[in-house]
């Protein structure tokens, strides 16, 4: 990681994050207002990342050193990002991933609870997608690893015969699980349709909608008239753009994704949905400088 010395120097380049005022609305649960140093707003819309969006930086490092994380923090800062969805790919090794996430001592992902908030960053979420693989006592130890973290909430690109097993495990951690749609509307053990969010929803209070208005476009689904009906049980968004009927990621405004129109949903609204950058377009730049690009497409939005 970049020693205080050089993160200085980036900060004296100009490479620090812009001027936020603190969010109040939701607590961390270490306590009342111990978020508000460092959680940040943009015209009342929480805007963080996906760290998903930086795998190609990260597909290098050894499989769960700290390289990885050292690499998200290093670009989120560069980006002036505050608050993340930390995916598991880049906690975890390639394999014997049973093994190690039963195994592996919880004060691993507190050390990496403490490289984020030693930069002033934070971590919302974990991106832990329980799947039919996963044994139950890889579950259960999913949400100890993501309270180490500091992470509110799990959110999870999961199955509906998977939610089943899981739901009984985050009563008893008392933990929200966001589930993740993607686009496959044909199998109906997926998440993709607003009928499978609220089948989801039906098993378990803790579980809540980790809405991609990205794939819901794609799957033909209207994003902002979904928002306006569900969002009490909304946790965060995935910002991305792509194109109807199950077209591509395209670039920020090529696409068919009322990205704009949802952020400006939120700041009238001043929902306490998280919005969150996940950049997985084709870009020309490096993924900072794509993300980087995403984010100024956010601002212009809320200008």
């Amino acid at each position: 990681m970049f020693t205080r010395r050089e993160f200085g120097a980036l900060m004296a380049a100009g490479l620090a994050w812009p001027r936020f005022t603190p969010f109040r609305s939701r607590p961390h649960p270490s306590g009342p207002g111990a978020h508000d140093s460092i959680d940040s707003k943009l015209e009342d819309v929480r805007i963080g990342v996906q760290t998903y969006s930086f795998r190609d930086l990260t597909k290098g490092a050894p499989p769960a050193s700290m390289d990885a994380i050292d690499i998200v923090i290093r670009a989120m800062t560069e980006c002036g990002l505050r608050e993340c969805e930390l995916y598991s790919p880049q906690v975890e090794p390639a394999s014997n991933l049973r093994a190690w996430r039963l195994e592996t001592p919880l004060d691993h992902f507190k050390a990496i609870r403490q490289k984020f908030e030693a930069t002033g960053l934070s971590i919302f979420a974990y991106n832990l997608s329980f799947n039919d693989r996963f044994s139950e006592e890889e579950i259960d130890r999913g949400f100890d690893m993501a309270r180490a973290l500091g992470a509110e909430i799990i959110t999870a690109s999961s199955t509906l015969t998977a939610a089943k097993r899981v739901a009984p495990i985050a009563e008893q951690h008392k933990m929200v699980v966001a589930m993740h749609g993607h686009s496959n509307v044909k199998d109906p053990n997926e998440f993709a349709t607003p009928a499978s969010f609220e089948n989801a929803m039906a098993m378990s209070k803790y579980f809540k909608i980790n809405l991609d208005i990205g794939h819901f476009t794609a799957a033909d689904f209207d994003a902002v008239a979904f928002i306006r009906e569900h969002h009490a049980d909304i946790t965060n968004l995935h910002l991305k753009d792509r194109r109807k009927s199950q077209g591509d990621n395209v670039p920020w405004g090529q696409g068919d994704t009322p990205i704009r129109e949802v952020l400006q949903l939120l700041a009238t609204e001043r929902w306490p949905i998280r919005a969150f950058i996940e950049y997985e377009y084709d870009g020309a730049g490096t993924p900072t400088d794509e993300v980087k690009k995403c984010f100024e497409f956010v601002k212009q939005a809320l200008a």
